[in-house]
């Protein structure tokens, strides 16, 4: 087994930065979608104001400087999202947290384990 270059491992370190950032997108946008959906917001996938929203939150995650070690937003030590944003989003997610276990059961499961593993690692910090 070869020994990997330096470029190399910060290519690799970048395309898994990467690869988390696409995945939390999808999750943020899996659960706009249900939110918008459920709340009968408009006929097609998304009312106007669920896709200005959903520009919004990606824009945010491709600029968030902790996605190398953070593991969800509201556990990060900063708050990026204006206000009224961050409102809308914590009600999107009130709403489409519980339903995601019926439209994306597996990714709620790694999303609780993650969020089990995150605790035990924010109360080592504090202690």
């Amino acid at each position: 087994m070869q020994k990997q270059t330096g470029r190399k491992q910060i290519e690799d370190k970048d395309e898994i930065i990467d690869d988390k950032r696409e995945h939390e997108k999808h999750i943020v946008n899996l659960m706009i979608k249900i939110y918008c959906r459920g709340m009968k917001h408009s006929p097609e996938a998304y009312c106007n104001d669920c896709k200005e929203l959903m520009a919004y939150s990606n824009m945010r995650v491709d600029k968030c400087p902790f996605m190398k070690t953070k593991t969800f937003c509201k556990s990060c030590r900063i708050h990026c999202f204006k206000k009224d944003m961050r409102v809308r989003i914590k009600e999107v997610m009130r709403y489409s947290g519980p339903r995601m276990i019926f439209h994306h059961p597996i990714l709620t499961i790694q999303h609780g384990i993650e969020s089990y593993k995150d605790k035990g690692r924010r109360g080592k910090r504090n202690t």
